[in-house]
């Protein structure tokens, strides 16, 4: 059997009448360029995470980057953030001129760990960037509260975790912006690049406005430095064909979880570190990750047997080459550095079937039956 990490052709399949007439739609519209369906993405995804504002980005990389200069990081400031994560969040400050502040991860539930973060503030921090990472929210009411004693901007990278939530509180509601990407691969994904900023601040939300259209405005009249960096008309209406079955495949996503747990704990039992949904939080599981022994092993034999599987993340962000100027060292981060040589995520899209799930449990169980 095979078992692909992402499989989107029976997604596609179903929803490929109505991506054509979108499509058609825009093509014959001629309006290509933040047209009615980027506007109606803006606002129905800001009204899904209780915002006042949407604005659609690129990409999510550069939400995060024009969500930090329209708060007014730049050089010379610090941002504190997570270790443990895609480099985007950390390439976002430094292409800013600010400094990145990596701080150790909750090994429970693989975010920013809000006891680091207080020690790690300075006259210099400006932000925090809390990364809502597999889809599970950071302990936002914690940061939260450092951030307001301290006079400090967050913004929440929630890449991963759109609809997740904290408390019943939606991403975005605790922080001062957040941002989303809508990469193929994420829960809300479109077929090629895409990204958004919400929140609930007025000024910033016409700052990042402006940043995405090269910092214009009016129409040819610049008075910051901004971008092009603008939610594509096309992948938009992708995404309003997408978007109504969001909270259906997050449950089917939920209801994989839960099977997956279940048959890993009878296969394998206390092995396999299975990923655990703190109380009061909604967690979207945009991956299902395990932390196991011999790991790397464990990956290639999976291989071997036609499973997909994938690490997210081998080399903590504190450890890259392009961050040696910065000066950490192996060791200072241990809990980043333990989970970047345990965790892999299995498969995990809506349309996965139990019999699939079931053959990846017995060949993990199979690999440490014959070689642990």
């Amino acid at each position: 059997m095979n078992v692909p990490m992402l499989d989107l052709s029976e997604q596609y399949e179903q929803l490929k009448p109505e991506i054509m007439r979108v499509l058609d739609e825009v093509m014959r519209s001629s309006r290509f360029i933040l047209g009615d369906y980027v506007k109606k993405m803006e606002a129905e995804i800001a009204a899904y995470s209780r915002a006042k504002h949407g604005i659609g980005c690129g990409n999510g990389s550069d939400a995060i980057h024009i969500a930090l200069q329209a708060a007014g990081v730049g050089p010379g400031d610090e941002v504190i953030t997570t270790s443990f994560t895609f480099f985007a969040t950390a390439g976002a400050i430094a292409r800013l001129g600010a400094k990145p502040v990596f701080v150790d991860i909750d090994p429970v539930t693989f975010n920013i760990d809000p006891a680091q973060i207080e020690a790690a503030v300075t006259e210099k921090t400006k932000a925090i960037i809390p990364v809502h990472l597999y889809g599970q929210m950071a302990d936002m009411e914690a940061i939260a509260a450092i951030a307001k004693r301290h006079g400090l901007v967050v913004i929440e990278d929630a890449a991963q975790a759109i609809g997740a939530k904290y408390h019943g509180k939606c991403v975005g509601e605790l922080g001062t912006a957040a941002t989303y990407s809508f990469f193929p691969t994420k829960n809300l994904g479109a077929y090629g690049d895409g990204g958004m900023i919400i929140t609930n601040d007025d000024e910033l939300a016409e700052k990042c406005r402006v940043i995405r259209v090269h910092g214009s405005k009016p129409k040819y009249y610049h008075h910051v430095l901004g971008y092009n960096s603008r939610l594509d008309e096309m992948q938009a209406a992708i995404l309003s064909v997408k978007f109504p079955h969001l909270d259906r495949w997050t449950e089917q996503r939920r209801q994989h979880a839960t099977t997956y747990t279940r048959l890993l704990q009878e296969a394998v039992g206390d092995l396999v570190v299975t990923p655990k949904e703190v109380e009061g939080r909604y967690h979207v599981f945009h991956q299902y990750t395990i932390r196991v022994p011999k790991r790397d092993e464990l990956q290639a034999f999976l291989r071997e047997q036609g499973i997909a599987t994938m690490v997210y993340y081998p080399l903590p962000l504190h450890l890259q080459p392009v961050f040696a100027s910065l000066g950490y060292k192996e060791g200072q981060l241990p809990e980043a550095e333990k989970a970047a040589k345990e965790a892999l995520s299995l498969p995990m899209f809506p349309e996965l079937k139990e019999e699939q799930q079931q053959y990846v449990v017995e060949k993990i169980a199979e690999f440490y039956r014959h070689f642990v």
